[in-house]
């Protein structure tokens, strides 16, 4: 998803039991205030189960219902040496996506890794289904998950072949 649809997601837009998301142009800042479902893209058990924990986390231990954020502000609040830190989350839901992005700029950089932007995450799964997909139809239809009503979108906006291929 775009960072902007992520801001805006609530609990009651993701399904566990099928794997989707609904991204409701009311609520979800999509591209072109467009309605659709993505469905989870086969990318390991792992991180499903992160985004299960995460979801289970809102709901029982800070009592989030539907209509909260899937990702909340965080809480700040002013330190001992009179500086502001996080301290929590706040059930809001976060005004811009520049946040989100700093998180991955942090969260990239203690892990001593390259820094990836979140929608560079998108480039990633289109070479995913380059390879997996088996025949026109399926490809068309890992298109349609990324919110692309025309293939020829996602060849074009995301399938460059890397010089080392």
């Amino acid at each position: 998803m775009r960072d902007s649809a992520i801001a805006a997601l609530k609990l009651k837009h993701v399904d566990l039991i099928v794997g989707s998301v609904f991204q409701d142009a009311r609520e979800v800042k999509t591209k072109f205030s467009k309605t659709f479902t993505s469905y989870f893209f086969p990318v390991g058990d792992e991180i499903k189960e992160i985004v299960e924990e995460w979801i289970r986390y809102l709901k029982i231990e800070l009592l989030f219902g539907h209509d909260d954020p899937l990702f909340p502000k965080t809480n700040v609040v002013q330190g001992k040496s009179k500086t502001f830190v996080p301290d929590g989350l706040k059930n809001e839901h976060w005004i811009t996506a520049s946040p989100i992005r700093n998180l991955f700029k942090i969260t990239f950089t203690n892990a001593g890794i390259q820094y990836f932007n979140p929608h560079s995450f998108r480039n990633t799964l289109v070479s995913l289904g380059e390879k997996l997909c088996q025949s026109p139809e399926e490809f068309k239809a890992w298109s349609q998950n990324l919110g692309h009503e025309g293939v020829l979108t996602t060849f074009y906006s995301y399938g460059e072949v890397q010089p080392q291929r």
